[in-house]
């Protein structure tokens, strides 16, 4: 009996096509990770970007491009430069994402680490800000043991025309920006040492560009004092500042500068947590 015919009926014939491979720049060319290229690309650009400019970097016709931003726009990711019709910035909400991410990020750790020694090390309460609309947003903060000191949670904001950490953030803006900035911010007086007036103000950012160092004379709260120094990310940008204040009676301004150098160690030991 041949069974040839019944064993044939089991084999499968190769087939003469293979399986098509996802080819991999397909995966990464999806509208998804277009919107987020798009929001890199604005929050690494140093002013505004354009509808045309955007369509030339990432590549995409304008028509396509210019709904993803309507969606962006909508959903609060970017928004309109004031007085440019396609002139695109990053909105709102992105920016507190940003804030959130900073603050909440897994180096969280590793930065209160940091700010734990500074302070074990000067004996005084030191903080770390990044700017936040016109205000000093503090991603972290450690306490002195101190009674007397000035205590304000992470979260929490300060003006920064009057405080170390924002004249130091105010001052690596783009000249033209800062101006623009500093007539639109209220510059409250808080006591007889604020910098209330614009072009006083923009004279200090000044001197402080020039020295890469900050300080608050009694500016924001009488009686306290406090230096700050810049902390930039891996890319070389200024991202946050790092401050020590304390009470005059305990810290005068001229023992708060000896710190600079502990700070700038401890800046530099920050860089590596953004």
């Amino acid at each position: 009996m041949d069974t040839r015919a019944d064993t044939d009926a089991f084999v499968q014939p190769e087939s003469t096509e293979s399986t098509p491979l996802v080819d991999s720049a397909a995966r990464t060319d999806t509208p998804t990770l277009r919107a987020f290229s798009v929001l890199e690309h604005l929050v690494a650009a140093k002013g505004a970007l354009s509808l045309a400019e955007l369509a030339g970097i990432i590549e995409q016709p304008k028509a396509s491009l210019h709904r993803m931003l309507q969606s962006l726009e909508a959903g609060g990711f970017v928004a309109r430069e004031p007085g440019q019709k396609n002139a695109y910035v990053i909105g709102p909400r992105l920016e507190r994402l940003g804030v959130d991410v900073m603050m909440h990020s897994g180096a969280r750790r590793q930065r209160h680490a940091i700010l734990e020694r500074l302070v074990a090390d000067l004996g005084e309460t030191c903080n770390l800000g990044t700017l936040h609309d016109t205000q000093v947003l503090y991603l972290d903060r450690c306490e002195s043991p101190w009674a007397l000191r000035l205590e304000l949670k992470p979260g929490s904001h300060v003006p920064a025309h009057c405080s170390a950490s924002g004249k130091l953030l105010l001052s690596t803006m783009p000249r033209d920006d800062r101006a623009a900035l500093i007539r639109a911010m209220r510059l409250e007086r808080f006591t007889p040492n604020t910098f209330d007036d614009p072009n006083l103000l923009e004279a200090e950012l000044d001197r402080i560009a020039h020295k890469g160092i900050a300080v608050d004379n009694e500016e924001f709260v009488l009686g306290i004092a406090c230096v700050a120094v810049p902390v930039f990310d891996s890319r070389g940008k200024c991202i946050a500042a790092i401050a020590v204040h304390g009470p005059v009676s305990r810290m005068a301004l001229s023992r708060a500068l000896t710190f600079v150098p502990r700070l700038q160690e401890a800046a530099a030991d920050l860089t590596a947590t953004f």
